[in-house]
């Protein structure tokens, strides 16, 4: 018998990545039950009101304007990984009390919206100190392949996981399914106990006091908005999910009341629309490297804005194709533009700032998402569900103009790690000045 080779390339040698990517496959796979199980049980078990079902996507969200900022100086302070175990542990908690209070026969729609509210906390913290983890776990050569290879098995956990979610709820109600998200938080807690890699904490004169928290801050702020690719993806990506956010506010409830789908067949429209996203996750790194960096993210922010149609455009009478389409193309446009703009943004970061950069973009660019679920349910609640899709569906045509008319046009490899200013000439320009690339090969070219 043929022995089976083990994949090529240096991130399948790396032990710590694997861990930390084998955990994350398994909590992302487990995450995808909660997204469905959640409002399914808010909509169907608890019989929520369209602005009660709203708050619970706002609240989720809302943490992220609230906390994101200062979530990145403490990213930036403390050991990232310590926060990672942190933040899966304490979700795995938090969830496993839903179906706790079910069947105690006390749930109800005020306790999720209260959990769904602490576990966006604890969400913001991962998030942040997880994309800021990265690019100390492996070499900057290698972010294209690693942030590739992580949004692929999301994309793949956005295939099987509906359908399996959909399942679970028939068979276990929507409350049980929670526990199989609950589990996988736990498992991917293992896997990051088990990692060796250990970060150096920055250095502080012990004679220094610790720098105050709103300068730290506002350095975070000023290199995104500062930065002049960072501004223009950071106004696609909010713009953008604003909008989509009005729609998805509602595309369950319209799902379910209007267009009659049961669960398995919404599980359907996500998992065979997401398709399109594995196909985003395989192809994104060869298509930033046949077009150039740039392109590669105005064409696909193109692909995701055009897809917002498919859901008011579905005829009533047999939407699952139509339906099913306009996923497929949002997940291919919708990961290849992250994977690609996500490692841009890691390579033109220094170090020190990568907690506040991400906390910064997060907060700007997943700040809108409680703003469009909320105007979605409001919207949905004075003029009906299809309206509120319209709404949604045409704001989000233009919003990759953000990224078509900027200096991302011209911008063909993938920027070269930075040298920071010094202090000294950080002081004489008033503030943290843009960076400047070292000579040599870019991370595209390597």
């Amino acid at each position: 018998m043929p022995r089976l080779r083990r994949p090529a390339g240096a991130l399948w040698s790396h032990p710590d990545f694997l861990k930390l990517w084998t955990g994350q496959s398994i909590s992302e796979l487990g995450s995808q039950v909660s997204q469905l199980a959640i409002p399914w049980l808010a909509a169907v078990g608890l019989h929520a009101s369209p602005f009660a079902f709203s708050l619970l996507g706002v609240l989720g969200f809302l943490p992220f304007i609230l906390f994101a900022l200062p979530a990145g100086v403490w990213v930036d302070r403390l050991r990232r990984r310590q926060i990672l175990i942190v933040g899966d542990a304490s979700r795995a908690v938090l969830l496993a009390l839903i179906p706790i209070l079910w069947a105690a026969g006390v749930l109800q729609i005020w306790h999720l919206l209260i959990l769904q509210f602490v576990i966006g906390i604890f969400t913001v913290f991962f998030d942040v100190a997880y994309q800021s983890y990265l690019p100390a776990l492996i070499e900057r050569e290698h972010l294209v392949d690693g942030n590739s290879k992580l949004q692929l098995t999301v994309s793949i956990a956005q295939v099987a996981g509906p359908s399996m979610s959909g399942g679970l709820i028939a068979a276990l109600t929507a409350p049980y399914a929670i526990v199989a998200d609950a589990v996988s938080f736990v498992a991917s807690t293992v896997f990051m106990l088990r990692m060796r890699h250990r970060e150096n904490l920055p250095r502080q004169d012990a004679a220094e006091p610790r720098p105050k928290m709103w300068p730290q801050v506002k350095e975070g702020l000023a290199w995104v908005v500062g930065n002049r690719y960072l501004r223009k993806i950071a106004g696609c990506t909010g713009s953008s999910n604003f909008f989509f956010s009005v729609m998805f506010a509602v595309v369950v409830l319209y799902a379910v009341r209007s267009l009659h789908l049961s669960a398995v067949e919404v599980g359907a429209v996500f998992a065979v629309g997401s398709f399109g996203s594995i196909a985003g996750a395989l192809l994104a790194n060869r298509i930033q490297k046949r077009i150039g960096v740039g392109p590669a993210i105005i064409a696909n922010s193109m692909l995701f804005s055009l897809s917002a149609l498919g859901w008011p455009l579905a005829p009533r009478s047999f939407p699952l194709p139509v339906l099913m389409a306009g996923m497929g193309v949002g997940g291919f446009g919708g990961v290849a533009y992250n994977i690609t703009q996500v490692s841009l943004r890691q390579a033109i970061t220094p170090e020190r700032l990568q907690g506040r950069m991400n906390a910064a973009m997060r907060w700007i660019v997943w700040g809108t998402i409680p703003l469009g679920t909320l105007a979605g349910g409001g919207l949905a609640q004075a003029f009906g569900l299809r309206t509120a899709l319209w709404v949604g569906a045409i704001g989000s045509l233009p919003t990759f103009l953000w990224v078509l008319l900027s200096p991302l046009r011209s911008l063909r490899t993938m920027p070269a790690p930075v040298i920071e200013p010094t202090p000294a000439q950080a002081e004489l320009e008033g503030g943290l000045i843009e960076a400047v690339p070292l000579p040599g090969p870019s991370a595209a070219d390597a």
